[in-house]
């Protein structure tokens, strides 16, 4: 066996769980908390819709791309269907559940951005209709403020006293 399919068979191995943490972070973890799966929605969002469209951007195992997409299905993040131009197999379209994750990963590019993209962002953001760049921003729900790390505070949920294990 090689380093490689050591490493892909002991990360494969991990528990994805994490079952006494009632937290919302760790259940979005168990969905998205692994190399590729942000990516494969990434991919999703903006470019692939096929197996091999993905095997070529991603340049990721076919076990491993089979896996992640039938989670990904799985949670209903994506959805099996099949292939828009009569071709023959399926293809992958994302759900509006999968949509709903464009706001995580703008918050990771542009953290990406401005820590570790030291010649300027690789990729950008845009809007369709007039060409700006998408930001994403943190505002209050009820006035409307943009909101930082120092405007924000934590406290306990209508969920906080459930057990980890029925939170899910």
């Amino acid at each position: 066996m090689s380093c490689n399919q050591t490493l892909v068979a002991l990360l494969t191995m991990l528990p994805r769980a994490y079952p006494d943490q009632n937290c919302s972070i760790a259940r979005t973890l168990e969905v998205l908390g692994d190399r590729w799966t942000a990516l494969i929605v990434r991919d999703s969002l903006f470019a692939s819709r096929r197996f091999d469209d993905y095997l070529k951007r991603l340049q990721i195992a076919r076990n491993v791309l089979s896996d992640r997409l039938a989670r990904l299905t799985e949670e209903g993040i994506l959805e099996r269907i099949p292939h828009t131009d009569g071709r023959i197999g399926h293809e992958y379209q994302i759900t509006t559940n999968g949509q709903d994750l464009l706001p995580v990963l703008a918050a990771m590019i542009e953290w990406g951005d401005r820590y570790h993209a030291p010649y300027g962002p690789p990729r950008e953001l845009i809007h369709k209709d007039c060409g700006g760049p998408i930001v994403h921003q943190l505002t209050c729900g009820k006035c409307r403020a943009t909101i930082t790390a120092n405007d924000a505070f934590s406290r306990p949920g209508p969920g906080a006293h459930q057990p980890a294990s029925s939170a899910r």
